[in-house]
């Protein structure tokens, strides 16, 4: 029996994409480069700096310019945290109908936590989460479990009583190494990929069919 939720922030709980393209676009208007559209950039959102600065600049991590970029991406994020930033359709409502069943839930990200605790400030639902997990809260990312072993911890259940709920492969591939239920968040982003294939307990279409399996 599932008696907790834990959430992934970006594409899951939050549509962070344009803020973070806007972030990004102005990192490419200060190099002259035009900004690029939505579309373009949503599906790599979920993937943070490392995939923004990929579709914006066909770069990677370690090659020459990429640390000077990303720090410059991530400073003007910081300064446009929650623009147009929003909880995704259906998402109050499933956290309204959580807390109605006395069921604890949480957020596990890679998002650092100097983004990550403001912006759920910034959303209004900080202080109704029974734990926050950034990417550097426990020195490992997903697809470790070691965020998710952490957060059963702070909430005081075991993993297995416990649903990871993501729109990236690395969620599903973390929540079951730590012993979770797993479950796919169709509206997100998805990275372009099909998630039918990364082995999830649960493919949800909408926030609330969650609940079915509650």
């Amino acid at each position: 029996m599932i008696r907790a939720v834990l959430f992934d922030l970006d594409g899951t709980l939050a549509d962070t994409a344009p803020d973070l393209t806007y972030a990004l676009n102005c990192v490419r208007r200060a190099r002259g480069l035009p900004a690029l559209p939505l579309a373009a950039t949503r599906p790599f959102a979920s993937q943070g700096a490392r995939g923004l600065i990929g579709a914006g600049f066909n770069i990677s991590p370690g090659a020459a310019g990429y640390d000077a970029l990303r720090d410059e991406f991530l400073a003007s994020y910081a300064s446009n945290l929650c623009r147009e930033t929003r909880l995704f359709p259906g998402i109050p409502q499933l956290l309204g109908q959580l807390e109605t069943r006395a069921m604890p839930w949480g957020v596990v990200t890679n998002k650092a936590e100097r983004f990550t605790l403001p912006l759920l400030e910034l959303l209004e639902v900080r202080r109704r989460a029974a734990c926050v997990i950034g990417g550097d809260t426990t020195g490992r990312i997903k697809p470790h479990p070691d965020p998710l072993l952490a957060a059963s911890r702070a909430i005081g259940l075991a993993p297995e009583v416990c649903v990871y709920l993501g729109d990236d492969q690395r969620d599903v591939e973390a929540g079951r190494a730590a012993g979770m239920k797993t479950a796919v968040a169709r509206w997100g982003y998805l990275n372009g990929e099909a998630p039918e294939t990364w082995g999830a307990h649960f493919m949800l279409e909408s926030p609330e069919d969650l609940l079915q399996h509650l």
